[in-house]
């Protein structure tokens, strides 16, 4: 009810208008994570903030010609007062997804996760971990803003296999698990590959892991292929082989058996060991759920280009390579 209240006074602000057409690899997802991180900073799950981004996202993919709706699910979870009790609450989540259709039902997802984090205590908010100033810059607009650019520039290239984008909210509070949930037999079937961009700019270099059931002739498709294209166009890339163990989130479609490629920005040694880095402002290569640094203004001062750098890389590497992947050329 409030999102419906609303769009129509922030249509004509402009705030749910489309974006100026980019030329530039990358150019469109910075305007899209600039635009989403203005607009709609706290967008916890549950939040008007959320309702709204999701009203822009879905605004976003129709006007490429995608078909799109939006899923709503109710998560659960329990929430600590400084006092020690425990609650449970809830929060209506709600999650932006398009398509479209190939030659054949097999399809690709490009998942990224739309929320910011929800606090899950009354330390949560002393300490300003999420809430309703966080921007989430990197945490995930870069992700969702890239996630865009791909949609604009494929919105008309010829499909075998179909395409499909998940703007995810609910990330924290099993909205992997609820989407997986709804998928039918067929469709888990039917999916060949899922993307994941979480958290592109903070981390050193942009990492691509496979999934661990992640069978290896699709692993050197897709991953293995990323890191060729990056090499191409001079672009920092790296690889742990199979997903990393401190990615949690990874499991979910790993456990079923759909195979993997997590992408995301990230400090880790060759054994996917976290490392402290040179600079003081980001000490742990991160800035997760934390409003003073994942923010434009602190990402823009203390790494200066970085999210023009880095949305253009990860267009650079993802773009031809999705390309290739929904559209498979026959062997000689």
């Amino acid at each position: 009810m409030f999102s419906r209240l609303c769009l129509s006074a922030l249509l004509a602000l402009g705030v749910l208008s489309p974006l100026h057409a980019a030329t530039t690899e990358g150019q469109l997802a910075e305007q899209q994570l600039r635009h989403i991180a203005t607009y709609f900073p706290g967008r916890m799950a549950g939040s008007p903030a959320e309702m709204l981004n999701a009203d822009y996202l879905q605004q976003q993919f129709q006007q490429w010609g995608y078909e799109s709706n939006k899923r709503d699910f109710t998560a659960r979870y329990r929430y600590k007062s400084l006092d020690g009790r425990v609650s449970d609450r809830s929060a209506i989540a709600t999650s932006v997804i398009a398509a479209r259709a190939g030659e054949v039902p097999q399809q690709i997802v490009i998942l990224a996760q739309a929320d910011t984090w929800l606090p899950l205590s009354d330390s949560d908010r002393q300490k300003n971990r999420g809430g309703l100033t966080l921007q989430g810059v990197d945490d995930n607009a870069s992700g969702v803003a890239v996630m865009l650019e791909l949609a604009e520039r494929l919105q008309s290239t010829p499909l075998h296999y179909s395409l499909r984008f998940v703007a995810l909210s609910g990330s924290m509070l099993h909205g992997e698990e609820d989407y997986l949930a709804r998928m039918k037999p067929e469709e888990k079937k039917n999916t060949l590959l899922v993307i994941k961009l979480n958290d592109l700019l903070v981390g050193n270099r942009l990492w691509f892991n496979s999934g661990t059931n992640t069978p290896e002739p699709v692993a050197r498709q897709t991953r293995d292929r990323a890191l060729v294209l990056a090499r191409s166009a001079h672009i920092s890339a790296a690889t742990l082989g199979k997903a990393v163990k401190n990615e949690p989130a990874v499991e979910t479609f790993d456990k079923a058996g759909i195979p993997l490629l997590s992408v995301r920005a990230a400090n880790w040694d060759k054994k996917g060991h976290r490392v402290h880095t040179s600079n003081a402002h980001f000490p742990q290569g991160s800035c997760q759920q934390q409003a003073s640094c994942d923010n434009l203004a602190w990402i823009d001062r203390w790494l200066p280009g970085r999210i023009t750098h880095r949305t253009r890389d990860s267009v650079k590497i993802l773009l031809p390579l999705i390309r290739e992947l929904a559209n498979p050329q026959p062997e000689a």
